[in-house]
């Protein structure tokens, strides 16, 4: 599973359904209270259907969507597929600032989710910041190495204790150059 931080905003849609993209619609949100929003969030929690964004890493003909798109090719939207969302929190509401907590499974994009939610609000939504905080075993609060310990040493002892992570038969150890130390990699 992976989870997210996400934050959303009410009134705009763009085209990639986030802040990078080109406005292409503005709605009023002032109707929205946050009971609104929390009960809109059940209707997006456990096995759902999903329509990916255009702006996405899903392939056409062997080319991205994305790529596609930003060369002005005409993309038809990919068909709504199943989906699991394990939890749907909603952490602050400010508005037009929504953030949410997601915890999802593969193949699940929360730019999608917060389209959806703007439409079943009766207005539109896009998200501002996305923040992944959970991808498997891994947590950013846990296991991303900090800038001030980026360091040869560091690093290794990091990829390391990765490796434990993902249990023996994710590693091979290597012999080098010299006697007494061994090289993990994780595969």
């Amino acid at each position: 599973s992976q989870k997210y931080t996400a934050i959303g905003m009410l009134g705009k849609a763009t085209d990639t359904l986030d802040a990078t993209g080109k406005v292409t619609e503005e709605k009023p949100y002032d109707q929205v209270t946050k009971g609104d929003l929390e009960n809109v969030l059940q209707k997006f929690t456990g096995d759902i259907m999903q329509v990916p964004p255009l702006y996405s890493a899903l392939k056409k003909d062997g080319e991205r969507l994305s790529t596609l798109m930003k060369r002005g090719e005409a993309v038809e939207a990919k068909p709504a597929r199943p989906v699991r969302v394990y939890s749907l929190s909603l952490q602050q509401f400010q508005p037009p600032l929504f953030t949410l907590d997601v915890e999802c499974g593969g193949g699940f994009y929360v730019r999608s989710l917060v389209n959806d939610i703007g439409k079943e609000l009766s207005t539109c939504a896009t998200v501002q910041e996305l923040t992944r905080t959970k991808q498997g075993p891994f947590t950013l609060e846990e296991h991303a190495l900090q800038e001030d310990k980026w360091t040869i040493d560091e690093i290794a002892r990091s990829l390391e204790h990765t490796a434990l992570l993902l249990g023996e038969p994710a590693r091979k150890k290597l012999k080098t150059e010299h006697p007494g130390e061994t090289a993990v990699i994780c595969e």
